[in-house]
């Protein structure tokens, strides 16, 4: 049974093709759509709603009401609900890859994100939430933005990964986190000091806090991240996963040697 969200019956516009139903005016559309994306039943949030946002913003349909859109979905990040928190960077994700940007949101995106303590991937009633998977992307996006510093991405990166945290990622968060860290590295105004800061934080904080015993749950997660960054590095990047186009990191060599420097303090043996 198809499950409403507002008025409008979203499946039926996606099985038109996505066409703005006649009559209808745009502005009202989307301001009865965009609350779908935080909706806590995940067979709205990722149903047929999502669907027709994200269409309608890779066909250039929404371009006027990219500020309104990104607005709206920044002001989530303090959401008491997690899967708006969690939903917010998805829906920047495709404001921005459509051209919309705005300074606040990466402001707002990077108070959150290092700062969730909600790390769940997959909730058997709310579905997937995904905040360290959906925060990378929008990191990644931002890393690549012409308005956005690189530098302050890595570092946003490096302290997710020390944030302290009893959640092991898991889902592939780990790989979607370094390949955004691989996105930011490959911006060519980077210097070799700029592309190994963050690596130097990662260090710092592994030896202020190495005590023995188990690994806890952050440097698990750091450990796998800088791995997948480290094979980023040796072969080179796909901006789009499974696309055929790969770039190649500079600065890719010290970066290496850094992260081996720093797996070297919780995994000796890697090093």
């Amino acid at each position: 049974m198809w499950l409403a969200c507002g008025v409008t019956d979203w499946k039926l516009i996606a099985e038109a093709d996505y066409a703005v139903p006649a009559g209808r005016d745009l502005d009202e559309l989307v301001a009865e759509l965009v609350p779908c994306l935080r909706h806590p039943d995940p067979e709205i949030r990722d149903g047929f709603p999502y669907r027709v946002l994200f269409t309608w913003l890779d066909r250039g349909v929404l371009n006027d009401h990219l500020s309104r859109i990104g607005d709206e979905a920044a002001g989530w990040f303090g959401h008491e609900e997690i899967q708006a928190r969690t939903f917010a960077p998805l829906v920047l994700d495709g404001v921005v890859s459509a051209g919309g940007f705005a300074p606040e949101w990466v402001s707002g995106f990077s108070a959150w994100y290092p700062e969730e303590k909600d790390l769940r991937g997959f909730d058997p009633e709310l579905g997937w939430l995904h905040a360290v998977a959906h925060g990378a992307d929008l990191l990644g996006v931002f890393g690549r933005h012409e308005n956005v510093a690189p530098e302050s991405m890595l570092d946003l990166a490096a302290r997710r990964l020390t944030a302290e945290t009893e959640f092991v990622l898991r889902d592939q968060e780990d790989d979607r986190l370094g390949h955004a860290i691989g996105l930011a590295l490959t911006r060519a105004e980077l210097t070799a000091e700029g592309a190994t800061a963050w690596l130097e934080t990662i260090r710092e904080t592994l030896l202020a806090r190495a005590k023995p015993g188990p690994l806890p749950a952050w440097v698990s997660n750091t450990i796998r991240t800088l791995r997948v960054v480290y094979l980023l590095c040796d072969r080179g990047i796909r901006p789009q996963p499974r696309g055929e186009e790969v770039e190649l990191i500079p600065h890719a060599a010290l970066v290496k040697d850094k992260i081996a420097e720093v797996l070297a303090i919780p995994a000796p043996f890697t090093g």
